[in-house]
């Protein structure tokens, strides 16, 4: 017996407090990832995470939130994983990960950018921080594409 191929992972980040226009793009990556069978990985809260587990869950794709503390997540969380470690699982979240998609952000998302910079992930971010080695996509499925590209080489 042989096991199955294990699904691409891809970390979704991005405030927890966004704009409309980062919540549309964010659902619209969740959706496009789900559909090429993508595995979701976010920060299970609000905003950014929120809207990118709703696409993902909308059509049918599973969606892991590594949250802050011991409560629950975005209702669009399929797996919860319940770290107790705030802010710190910003490493998880992307460690998680083959490849990275910023969507907007603050602080956090930063964090999380660096991390992702520092390990080596590939980083692709729209409507984010411009800094060197994120690579800058003009649209969602742009970002997706380069994701899942890079993911699996």
């Amino acid at each position: 017996m042989t096991c199955p191929a294990r699904p691409v992972q891809v970390a979704v980040i991005g405030a927890g407090d966004c704009s409309e226009g980062e919540a549309r793009a964010a659902e619209e990556i969740g959706r496009i990832l789900a559909e090429n069978g993508v595995v979701l990985v976010s920060g299970g809260m609000s905003g950014v995470m929120e809207a990118s587990c709703r696409g993902a869950a909308a059509s049918g794709g599973v969606t892991v939130g590594i949250l802050p503390g011991a409560g629950s997540g975005n209702p669009y969380v399929s797996v919860q994983v319940r770290t107790g470690m705030s802010h710190a699982r910003n490493f998880i979240v992307v460690e998680s990960a083959d490849a990275v998609i910023a969507v907007g952000g603050g602080y956090g998302t930063l964090s999380e950018i660096a991390f992702a910079l520092k390990t080596g992930k590939p980083i692709f971010g729209y409507m984010t921080w411009d800094i060197p080695g994120v690579i800058a996509c003009p649209t969602p499925l742009d970002a997706c594409e380069r994701a899942l590209s890079a993911a699996t080489r």
